[in-house]
């Protein structure tokens, strides 16, 4: 059975995970910043951080631009748990908007009829690697003073008008580095923020609310003269962790264009077969990076058993968090209900060719 999602390993990369595991230097160091200077080449951003996961990306993000516990952050409920448990940890409060069912991503009218005077910021969820709304999304936060959190939670290197994610307007981008994500950091992930100075904050929270040069003296003892005023998070990535991610860098375009392929040959295989069974829509101008092959079918058990006979695991993969009562009252969206019903996910990563 060809699975659904399966993480990448270098071959050659045993030697080198082996001798940072030795030389006494397992924190947060050169490995980690040569992984965060690859990826903001490969983003094409001014500055961007890593972390050691993608929870702390987004909790770090949530304290850099002062979304407090009451707060109000508008997204899809058609994503996955890592993205919403942390936001309802933090104290926010979740307004679900609905999607474009053609799509899987916020629908922008929807999201304008959401808005409230308590609204702080809307969460962008790239859906499994799809690409939302963006131009549109971004207008109606600058309209009404709020932030945009574009998460690609599902991996990066999705692109919009040519730009990849993280580097198209948006105020903040989180990324992970899970063990099944592109590029996978076994557990890690990136903030990229508009604003360079938000950049700067973010890095002082990762390590404990610490200015690193100015938290010891000459001696190397910790300074009775520096004062701790900033609240802060034990997040540096470790350098196994950079280390990893950095090798995947280098062969990161070739597994995306992998994937791409199998796209385009899962399209042409339905058509061929004559399968009742329609390939997702993409937002005009986008590019996915098809972490899964999303299609829709009034046949749902059916195609699934279908594909799963074939020896392709296939699977609706999230449930909409609208349904969990963690999150409050129920909150019945049209479009996510219309998506649900139809949607079906198939593989297409890089381990497989068609």
């Amino acid at each position: 059975m060809i699975p659904l999602f399966k993480p990448y390993m270098p071959q050659d990369i045993s030697e080198g995970v082996n001798e940072i595991l030795y030389s006494g230097q397992l924190a947060f160091g050169k490995w980690g910043k040569l992984f965060e200077q690859k990826l903001t080449e490969f983003l094409g951003t001014e500055s961007l951080l890593i972390v050691n996961s993608y929870s702390s990306a987004l909790n770090i993000t949530l304290d850099v631009l002062n979304i407090t516990a009451g707060d109000e952050i508008i997204m899809s409920p058609m994503c996955c748990l890592q993205s919403t448990q942390p936001l309802s940890a933090r104290g926010l409060k979740i307004v679900w908007a609905d999607i474009d069912p053609e799509t899987g991503t916020l629908d922008p009218e929807s999201v304008k009829q959401k808005i409230t005077k308590n609204t702080k910021a809307i969460f962008h969820n790239m859906h499994l690697g799809y690409v939302g709304y963006i131009d549109e999304i971004n207008k109606i936060a600058r309209q009404h003073g709020i932030f945009t959190i574009d998460d690609c939670v599902d991996g990066m290197g999705q692109e919009y008008k040519g730009n990849k994610i993280g580097n198209c307007g948006s105020d903040a981008t989180v990324i992970s580095f899970h063990a099944v994500r592109l590029p996978n950091a076994m557990e890690s992930g990136a903030i990229v923020f508009k604003d360079p100075g938000y950049v700067e904050k973010a890095k002082i929270k990762r390590d404990l609310g610490l200015e690193r040069q100015l938290f010891r003296d000459a001696k190397g003892e910790i300074s009775e003269k520096y004062d701790v005023t900033i609240q802060g998070y034990g997040a540096t990535a470790n350098e196994v962790s950079s280390y990893i991610g950095l090798k995947q860098m280098e062969i990161l375009p070739e597994l995306i264009a992998k994937q791409r392929e199998n796209a385009r040959k899962w399209s042409e295989y339905l058509k061929n077969e004559n399968l009742p069974c329609t390939p997702i829509k993409n937002v005009p101008d986008s590019d996915p990076i098809y972490w899964v092959f999303g299609m829709f079918t009034e046949k749902k058990d059916e195609m699934m058993d279908y594909f799963r006979n074939k020896g392709f695991w296939a699977s609706t993969v999230h449930l909409n968090n609208n349904r969990y009562s963690l999150f409050g009252e129920y909150v019945d969206l049209p479009g996510v209900n219309d998506f649900y019903s139809k949607f079906l996910a198939i593989p297409s990563g890089w381990w497989h060719k068609l």
